[in-house]
C-alpha cells in the first residue's frame, strides 16, 4: 500500500500500521477466525466494487473499508499495545523486518539478523515477541513461505529454480519445508 494511504488519519494510529506490516511488497498472512474471515471477504468484495465505480466520495468509502479491515486484523494478528518506553523496541522490530525483506533468501537464522542489528538473539526475539506476538524465526519463515507461494503462483520458474533462488539446499528440503508450513507441496499449490 502506498504511504499516502497508510498516513491517512483514520489508519495511521492502528497498531498494524505502527509495526509497518503492510509496507512491504508481500502481503502478510494473517490467520483469521472463520467468522471474521467471512466478514473480511464481504468487505473485500465491497472494495472491489468501489474501486471500479464512479461514485462520489469513493475514496472516503475505500479508506473507511480499509479501516474496518485493519481493525479486524489489529485484533486478530497478535499486535499488542506497546507502551511509549518501548519505541526503541518497535524501531528494532521495524529494522529487523526491513532486513528480512531484503535478505530472507540469503539469511535464514535469527543469529544472522541479530548480528546485523548488533543485538543478541534473545533480545531480538524479546522485542519482536513483545511488539508483534511471534518470534523472529516465525517472521523469517513467513517471508520465505509468502515469497515461495507468490513465485509458484505467478512465475513460470521451475520449482527447482525457486528452491535455489530462495536459498534452500535442495528441492526435497524445499518441498518438506513448504508442506510443513502450508499443508501442501509446492507442486500441489502450482496445480491449484
Amino acid at each position: 500500500m502506498s504511504q499516502e494511504i497508510l498516513d491517512n488519519p483514520l489508519l495511521s494510529k492502528l497498531h498494524i500500521n505502527e509495526v509497518r506490516l503492510f509496507t512491504t511488497d508481500a502481503i502478510p498472512k494473517i490467520n483469521l477466525s472463520p467468522g471474521i474471515e467471512k466478514r473480511i471477504q464481504s468487505i473485500l468484495e465491497m472494495l472491489d466494487e468501489l474501486i471500479g465505480s464512479e461514485l462520489n466520495h469513493k475514496d472516503d468509502a475505500i479508506i473507511s473499508l480499509l479501516n474496518t479491515i485493519f481493525v479486524y486484523c489489529d485484533g486478530q494478528c497478535n499486535i499488542k499495545s506497546v507502551i511509549s518506553e518501548n519505541n526503541a523496541k518497535k524501531a528494532l522490530v521495524y529494522k529487523f523486518k526491513k532486513l528480512v525483506d531484503k535478505r530472507f533468501s540469503v539469511n535464514h537464522k535469527v543469529s544472522d539478523y541479530a548480528e546485523m542489528l548488533n543485538v543478541s538473539d534473545n533480545y531480538l526475539n524479546e522485542c519482536i515477541k513483545e511488539t508483534i506476538g511471534v518470534n523472529a524465526k516465525a517472521i523469517i519463515t513467513e517471508k520465505r513461505i509468502m515469497n515461495s507461494r507468490h513465485q509458484l503462483k505467478f512465475t513460470d520458474k521451475t520449482i527447482k529454480e525457486i528452491c535455489f533462488e530462495l536459498g534452500f539446499s535442495s528441492p526435497d528440503y524445499f518441498s518438506y519445508f513448504f508442506k510443513k508450513h502450508t499443508g501442501i507441496t509446492p507442486s500441489m499449490l502450482r496445480e491449484s
